[in-house]
């Protein structure tokens, strides 16, 4: 069993407001929730407009279907959302 933990920064300058940046959060958190079968939470900077800083966690048999699901999440989030990514950290674990 393979587990992949991945933490993105996107960089959203359009947003001018919490509530306008929430609706972007829950958005791509929830399209990344339904495609990939992940755990996706907002997890720093919450209170910084332009700023999301969203943690994903999966579980994985193999190095080879991590590695495929780490570049299709990070392609997916770069078509469906016009922030861009600024910052990536990712671990890969083996138990």
């Amino acid at each position: 069993m393979k587990i992949l933990l991945i933490k993105i920064t996107l960089r959203a300058s359009w947003v001018h407001s919490l509530k306008e940046k929430r609706m972007v959060v829950k958005s791509l958190i929830q399209r990344l929730k339904n495609k990939f079968n992940v755990s996706v939470a907002e997890v720093d900077n919450q209170d910084v407009h332009q700023t999301i800083v969203i943690g994903l966690a999966g579980i994985c048999s193999t190095n080879a279907q991590i590695d495929s699901t780490f570049e299709n999440i990070l392609n997916f989030i770069e078509i469906n959302t016009d922030a861009e990514i600024i910052n990536i950290e990712s671990d890969k674990d083996i138990f």
